[in-house]
């Protein structure tokens, strides 16, 4: 951030807000037009050095990150909204604090102030040039169109079946390895969700690359099932585990989930009895899927991205840009060599994978 920024920073009355996500707004006014406003926005958070993680005709959105102990972590997402020349900025503490001690007010002022400051350096000529190169750059008018495209790969058909077996193979590891540590080591409640989830979703990425199946709403329903399988068998590997290691009598399965919920769960020497150990399991259910569903899209898109040459992803939505229909789009491509239906689909499956990518950074 330039010094003049933090020395006004410095100068910034608080204004403290509370709430389970503490956050404060601010509206002002600009006789800019959208497309300056946002690309002038966009300027200041340059200039104040807050990531930019999304935009739009009408909204940018950005994160500020600051250093703690040496480890980098956002703490604010700051939103900005244009409507007809009314700019509503607003902040969102991205802690677990109740009391933001004022920041997300600076935050916004901050803004402000340094929106002002970068409007004031650009004089009508600079913006009508500015203005002219927003025009060029949206409209792809400096894209020049390749003579060749890199040829594309055999196309390779989509088989469910392996994530599938992969997925129940997967989860029946994961449940004994946890289902070990919690017997033996010690079970750790929100860290071993995490890892779960993580777990989960790194063995889904390699049964996408290795299936070449993308089709996100089966995957979902698949982890689903992952997630249920592998919490389900954990606690009848925990069920063996204690019968071998402590030679105690076989009583069953359900009769071993029935004195467990008899026991309840105990936490720092306070027994939540069955309810406690009821929810403790609902958020294992919860946790991890939310977990592993983020590392899901993030590895479907990622494939989806990865599978294509770039330069074929730009002549297609450069074309798309330039107002053609699909089935313009793949006469393009065919042109260039992309003829099979299945290609041209990976094609648009990759701009659409574009979209994923700046929606989970948002």
């Amino acid at each position: 951030m330039e010094e003049s920024l933090k020395n006004h920073e410095k100068t910034i009355a608080r204004k403290h807000s509370f709430g389970w996500t503490p956050k404060f707004e601010e509206e002002f006014r600009t006789n800019l037009n959208d497309k300056l406003f946002i690309s002038l926005a966009e300027k200041t958070f340059q200039n104040l050095n807050w990531d930019v993680v999304y935009k739009n005709d009408k909204t940018i959105e950005a994160k500020r990150k600051e250093n703690s102990f040496g480890i980098e972590k956002w703490t604010e997402a700051i939103s900005i909204t244009y409507n007809h020349g009314k700019v509503l900025v607003k902040s969102n503490s991205l802690g677990n604090e109740m009391w933001d001690n004022g920041r997300n007010s600076k935050r916004v002022k901050l803004f402000i102030h340094a929106f002002k400051e970068t409007e004031k350096s650009f004089d009508k000529e600079a913006l009508n040039k500015l203005e002219i190169e927003i025009d060029r750059k949206n409209n792809w008018d400096d894209y020049v169109i390749p003579e060749n495209l890199p040829q594309p790969k055999e196309a390779k058909i989509p088989n469910f079946v392996i994530p599938i077996v992969g997925g129940i193979l997967s989860s029946v590891l994961l449940a004994f390895i946890i289902a070990e540590i919690s017997v033996n080591v010690i079970y750790v409640i929100g860290l071993f969700e995490f890892l779960a989830g993580l777990a989960l979703a790194f063995s889904l990425k390699y049964l996408i690359q290795v299936s070449n199946f993308t089709e996100f709403q089966k995957l979902k329903y698949l982890l689903i099932g992952m997630i249920i399988l592998t919490y389900t068998l954990n606690q009848y590997f925990q069920y063996e585990i204690i019968l071998r290691e402590y030679n105690y009598e076989r009583i069953g399965f359900l009769s071993f989930l029935k004195l467990i919920l008899e026991e309840g769960l105990t936490i720092k020497k306070i027994n939540t009895g069955w309810i406690g150990l009821v929810i403790s399991w609902i958020l294992q259910l919860v946790i991890t899927y939310y977990v592993a569903l983020l590392r899901l899209i993030s590895n479907i898109a990622s494939y989806q991205l990865n599978r294509i040459p770039g330069e074929v992803v730009d002549f297609a939505f450069y074309h798309f840009v330039k107002d053609k229909t699909e089935n313009e789009v793949r006469a393009e491509l065919s042109k260039k060599g992309w003829s099979e239906k299945r290609n041209q689909d990976e094609v648009f499956e990759a701009i659409g994978a574009i979209n994923d990518v700046k929606e989970l950074s948002r």
